[in-house]
């Protein structure tokens, strides 16, 4: 039976009649409606949310239509029924978003705490390498994604928080590449052999000639003197900014790394350091590298093959490192210098042991290991 809003205050005469309309269930569903939103149910649950707003606008139609209706209780009532429904299956799906939303929380702070972690690892293990160059603006990158993905998730936005930190991770595993590119022959155990095998024949060549002969471990950072074959001293060095590259060109910060002699003894007033001992660098198979990499485009076309390395001293207090030279303090510069003569053999090499402190950085990134 339909009445206008005239008839009303007669209806309510018959405590039998009811609202077609109960107000309850409207008011429960579009509180659900407010949980959907607050779950952003449109953008993070697409599907679901579609199904709940499609049945809604379509009820919402119908109780436009019967706003003004009234029934008696035993006559059959499908609006109420359908609203009752959709309050139900609403409910159950929001209660199932929102513990989607909270996993959803969960792996975005997880993923964060994980990402920051290796990040902290590789700046350590990075820094302690000395390695910065090798991997450009790729840590500044890592950095501003990590705090976009902590605003992300401030503001709530899980998904864009965890993609924020899946694009970091890929960032990171970039820089492990790079790094991997650049200095996976420290872990290479052919060429570790290779490197013992030229300090094993330096130091074979002092023992022949009753002479003395240098071999500088760059991956430890050590210069050690031999005389007669045997170890007489061995020092800590400090290398060039990029030092642990191969030297390829000049000003690229790298310690060359080969078979290298005196030419040139420096002392004070001959050098803007405290004493130096120019080595012949480049020697001929220095050359035939930078040709044949400048052929093929592996360096750029303006950068001379350079020169002028040297083990030297320290030129002043403030200066706390060499552009591509090993450098000693000023005491130790002084007992070398004093051991040493024109013609003594230098041997530069990568690591004589496969557990050197490149290598064990490597792993401690993440840097696969190949075996060659």
């Amino acid at each position: 039976m339909v009445l206008g809003w005239g008839a009303l205050a007669l209806a309510g005469l018959f405590t039998g009649c009811v609202e077609a309309v109960p107000q309850d269930a409207i008011d429960a569903i579009e509180s659900i409606d407010r949980d959907f939103i607050e779950l952003r149910a449109a953008e993070l649950f697409p599907v679901d949310y579609a199904r709940f707003a499609h049945q809604w606008m379509a009820l919402k139609s119908r109780v436009r239509a019967d706003e003004d209706v009234i029934r008696w209780p035993w006559e059959p009532n499908d609006l109420e029924l359908a609203l009752r429904r959709l309050q139900k299956e609403g409910s159950q799906t929001v209660a199932r978003l929102t513990k989607e939303r909270e996993a959803l929380r969960h792996s975005a702070e997880s993923k964060m705490a994980q990402v920051e972690d290796r990040s902290r690892v590789m700046a350590v293990q990075v820094s302690a390498i000395d390695s910065r160059l090798v991997l450009g603006q790729k840590p500044v990158e890592t950095d501003l994604l990590m705090k976009q993905a902590h605003a992300f998730y401030e503001q709530g936005q899980y998904d864009r928080s965890l993609e924020a930190s899946d694009r970091a991770a890929q960032n990171l595993s970039t820089q492990a590449v790079l790094l991997g590119n650049e200095f996976g022959r420290y872990a290479d155990r052919g060429r570790i052999t290779l490197w013992q095998q030229m300090a094993k024949e330096t130091i074979a060549w002092s023992r022949t000639h009753q002479a003395s002969a240098i071999v500088v471990n760059k991956a430890d950072r050590v210069l050690t003197l031999y005389r007669n074959g045997e170890k007489l001293l061995s020092y800590p060095v400090r290398l060039g900014f990029n030092g642990i590259r191969e030297k390829r060109y000049q000003g690229d910060g790298a310690t060359p790394e080969g078979r290298y002699r005196i030419s040139r003894k420096r002392g004070q007033g001959e050098t803007q350091f405290y004493r130096a001992l120019v080595l012949d660098y480049p020697n001929e198979k220095d050359r035939q590298r930078y040709r044949l990499e400048r052929k093929t485009g592996q360096i750029p076309a303006s950068s001379a093959i350079g020169g002028q390395i040297e083990i030297h001293g320290v030129e002043n207090q403030l200066m706390a490192q060499t552009l591509g030279c090993v450098m000693l303090e000023n005491p130790q510069m002084t007992l070398l210098f004093d051991r040493v003569q024109t013609g003594t053999p230098v041997t530069i090499v990568g690591a004589l042991q496969e557990q050197n402190s490149v290598a064990q950085a490597l792993v401690l990134m993440g840097v696969q290991r190949e075996e060659t």
